[in-house]
This record gives structure tokens, sequence and C-alpha cells, in this order.
């Protein structure tokens, strides 16, 4: 064995050792309420096609013509070789759902969160933001060299307090600069946390921002498709929509494609275009999933996209009824120690239930827990 590979087997061992090697287990059958993993049927929890949307006849038909029409691949970026008409079409549908002037998508929810606000923020600005987001508004908040200030979860003092540093420091910059592009805030949260399932309190936090003059981000990931009386998230729900300067989701949870997106003004999608790197320089994603994330746009506003969230909500309801009150599709297990999560997974899987056992550094160290999402049975 030569010395690099040697070097990664120690490593790989001290990933062991503390319970936290990872494994990719192959699946050969397509996501839904019972998937096959090897050679056996397992009952699956693990998963963020809240809707059972990934394998729906509706987004496979688009994927399919798409293909037919569209090719496999889309050739280069989309501002090097052209942008496809699928991509335009998913804009516009994701757009309208939203309430927003316009939407821009990106190959995944990390490049979306990567490229928006690495080109947003820079050296002189601040970026605040919920001590438990998702890694990467992390990455991109430290790439982008702003100043990093985290607010403890969901706890509005706490971020009023460091919205009222970042102001005076905010003021004390821009008094010194005299240049086009003033320093700023920015906020970011997400709506539904996607490892303990509750909700930020949105009305407050805009509430704050707008008092203080600062901007706000906030990733719908677990929340698009699921609440609201259109089902655009928990921002519609609240009656806030219009007061977030900058939407993000995903398209690879309840709208069971692939991709991520920004919704928000015409201005912000044009500068996008022009800054946000993980757009610029990305071979944009393959027609099919543009046109089946457009399929699934539309069925989430229709009469069945109702009956499938109505569905859903009631097996949210019926398994949180000795618990609590249902707030997501999502419910930890808290178990703490990495080993008995682990091991609490494989007796589940046995059990013929695939529950995944979640870990640092997705939670932190000592937090492990089992991971639950409710699908509506199709």
């Amino acid at each position: 064995m030569n010395p690099f590979n040697a070097e990664l087997q120690q490593r790989l061992a001290a990933i062991r050792a503390d319970g936290l090697l990872r494994e990719l287990r192959r699946v050969d059958s397509p996501q839904g309420p019972r998937i096959q993993i090897g050679g056996r049927e397992l009952l699956n929890f693990s998963s963020n096609d809240y809707l059972g949307l990934a394998n729906h006849p509706a987004l496979k038909e688009a994927a399919v013509k798409a293909v037919e029409k569209f090719g496999a691949g889309a050739g280069a970026s989309r501002l090097i070789c052209g942008s496809l008409a699928p991509f335009h079409e998913l804009e516009e549908t994701l757009a309208q759902f939203k309430g927003t002037e316009a939407a821009l998508t990106f190959s995944t929810g990390y490049a979306a969160a990567l490229g928006t606000i690495t080109a947003l923020l820079g050296k002189d600005d601040i970026i605040i933001l919920d001590k438990l987001v998702h890694a990467s508004i992390v990455d991109a908040a430290k790439l982008s060299g702003a100043i990093l200030r985290i607010f403890a979860h969901n706890d509005l003092d706490d971020l009023e307090k460091k919205i009222q540093w970042a102001d005076v420091r905010i003021r004390a910059v821009n008094d010194k600069t005299n240049v086009a592009f003033r320093a700023r805030t920015l906020i970011v949260t997400e709506s539904i946390f996607s490892m303990d399932g509750d909700a930020a309190p949105l009305r407050e936090i805009v509430a704050l921002k707008e008092k203080y003059g600062a901007w706000l981000m906030v990733d719908e990931a677990h929340a698009t498709g699921l609440y609201g009386v259109n089902r655009r998230g928990l921002a519609e729900a609240l009656g806030v929509s219009d007061r977030i300067e900058i939407q993000m989701g995903t398209l690879g949870k309840a709208l069971g494609a692939s991709g991520g997106y920004i919704c928000g003004s015409r201005a912000l999608v044009d500068f996008l275009v022009n800054r946000a790197r993980s757009f610029i320089f990305s071979t944009a994603p393959i027609p099919a999933a543009a046109a089946a994330a457009t399929a699934a746009v539309k069925l989430v506003q229709s009469t069945e996209g109702q009956k499938l969230n109505e569905q859903l909500w009631a097996r949210v309801a019926e398994f949180n009824s000795a618990i609590r009150n249902p707030q997501s599709a999502i419910h930890p297990i808290l178990i703490g120690d990495e080993t008995a999560a682990v091991a609490a997974a494989t007796r589940l899987r046995e059990q013929g239930l695939f529950v995944p056992a979640i870990r640092y550094p997705t939670v932190a160290r000592g937090a492990a827990r089992l991971r639950k999402s409710a699908v509506p049975a199709r």
C-alpha cells in the first residue's frame, strides 16, 4: 500500500472508531413508501420525497418527452451554448408558483446557496445565520468573505442582538466609504429545519429585518409543496412571502425531481446570472430533470396535489398524536451516542424498516438520532 492510501486508511479507521463511518447503500427500486435494498423490501422512512412524486407517472412522462426532444445532456453552461427551453419553462413556472417576479434554477440546492450568497456578499458585509441552517449555507457564508455571526436556534432575542451589532458596524463602514455598493446585513434561516423538523418564527424574523434594514434569505427546501393554501411554503402560510428578498428551495424533496432554485425580484435573478459562480461555471442540469420539476410544480398546485398533501398531513398527525402537535413531516428520535444510533438503525432494517441514523457532522457530536420522514401512500 502506498503512503497516500495508508494515510487514508488510518483516517477511515478513526472515523469508524467514532461511529461515524458512512457507506453507500444500493437501492434497486424507485423511491417510494417501499424500497428494495440488498434483495429485501423495506418500509421507507428515509426519503424527502414527501408527496411521493419521484416515481409519479406525470414526472416520468415529462422527463421522457424532454429526453426525446432535447437529448440527455445540456452541452455546457447556459451562458455558453444557449439556455434550453425546459429551463425557461421551469423558471417561469416556479416564479408563478412562488408569486415572485423571477426564478433561477441551479444544478443542486447546494449550488443555489453557494452561488447566491457568494454573489451578494463580500468582505465588508455581515451574514447572520441560524445555528442549525444547512451545511451548504454555512459553507457559502464562509466562502463569501463576509463577517459571519451565528444566532442561537430560533432565538429572536439573540438574533436581534446580532442584528443590532451588525447595524452599528455596517453604518460605520458605509459612513467611511463612498462606493456604489454599500455594505449590507443578510439574515439566513430555514423555514422548516431538516434535522429537527421544527419551524422558524418567520413573521418575527421578517419584522426584525425590516426594523434594521437587513436582507432576508429563507430556505424553503423542506416546506415547498407542503404549507400554505397554494403549497408554496411556510412563508405563504404565515403571510410573509412578499417581504422576503431571497426565497431558496430544492426541486428534489416534495417536488420529486432534482436541482435547486432561487425566487425573487427580476433584478436579483439578473444579478445572479451575471455573478453566481456556481451557475456561470456549471454545465446546466439535464433537460429531463427540469421538465420533471415543471410537471411537479404544476401537479402540486392541482387537485391531486392537494389530496397528496392532505394524505401526508393525515399520516403526520396520526404518528404524532401521542407525541406532539405536528409541525412537519420530519420526526427526529434523539439517541445521542453515534454508535448506538447506527445500531438502532441496523436493528430496524432487520425488522424491515429503513430509518437512517443521522450523525456528526450532519448534527452536533453527541446529538445522533434516527430521522423518520413521512410520505403518503400512492
